[in-house]
């Protein structure tokens, strides 16, 4: 286990697993790390996996703040020590924190990979059926999250993963709960409510792949058509692709999608 300490003494949990062209899968605040645990399956044998505990999560030190610059800070200390340029891969608020990253330094971050969502705020989907659209319907979420943390992460589970068991989904809550305290869990999802980073997202011109599926988002987000027709709007130069199904379903498609871009990026250097 690694420790790295930041400026205000916050102690970031990380760790690396293979070798090979680096890959950092960024945590997000309303799903536990285990998600990542098929992704990191199938790209380990020929990449670098590194995956930390954001602070006031896991193994990193449970203090705040908990804003979306202090995060972006803590991710790019992170590709620093690991010995970046990276893929990042990043869902949910993680988007927003990677791609602050990625934009400002292009250095560390070769591209990022959203499989589902996008680094736009939830203005930009007003008019959709996405539940992220409605005011009141977000409002209630971060409610719940703030009063009833299990509830409202069974809620969230339950609509993203209509493929679970009813034991798996108990599971999956428990392991949350356990990881992401509340405190840090509903002021991430308040932070992420009121964030835009699309003129972030734009900056990073064709190194931000976002990959759509019809079944993915758990009515939250556009899919499908729909997300990629947004998409491709809202980020001209990105790679807005579709693919079968989402990372906990089919993490084989987001592992080529990767390979697809690690491989170019080989070639281009001459590696």
């Amino acid at each position: 286990m690694a420790l790295l300490t930041r400026d205000d003494g916050v102690e970031i949990h990380w760790e690396q697993r293979g070798s090979g062209p680096l890959v950092v899968l960024a945590p997000y605040c309303i799903s536990h790390p285990s998600v990542f645990d098929p992704l990191e399956a199938e790209l380990e044998a020929d990449h670098r996996i590194v995956r930390y505990d954001d602070r006031g999560s896991g193994a990193s030190t449970h203090r705040g703040p908990y804003d979306m610059e202090t995060g972006a800070a803590d991710l790019e200390a992170v590709l620093e020590v690991a010995g970046g340029s990276a893929v990042l891969v990043a869902l949910a608020d993680a988007v927003n924190r990677a791609v602050r990253v990625a934009a400002s330094r292009p250095d560390l971050v070769q591209a990022l990979v959203v499989p589902g969502g996008s680094p736009a705020g939830r203005r930009s989907l007003e008019g959709t059926d996405a539940m992220v659209s409605s005011d009141s319907v977000v409002d209630a979420f971060i409610s719940m999250a703030e009063t009833d943390y299990r509830g409202a992460v069974r809620s969230l589970t339950t609509a993203g993963n209509p493929q679970m068991s009813e034991e798996e989904i108990r599971e999956r809550v428990g392991l949350q709960v356990s990881y992401q305290p509340q405190d840090s869990a509903s002021s991430r999802l308040r932070e992420w409510a009121e964030d835009d980073a699309a003129e972030q997202g734009r900056q990073c011109g064709d190194r931000l792949w976002l990959l759509y599926s019809d079944d993915a988002g758990g009515g939250w987000f556009p899919v499908g058509e729909e997300g990629r027709r947004l998409a491709r709007r809202q980020f001209p130069e990105a790679h807005v692709e579709r693919i079968e199904d989402g990372i906990i379903s089919r993490p084989d498609l987001t592992a080529t999608a990767v390979r697809r871009i690690t491989s170019a990026l080989r070639l281009q250097s001459g590696a």
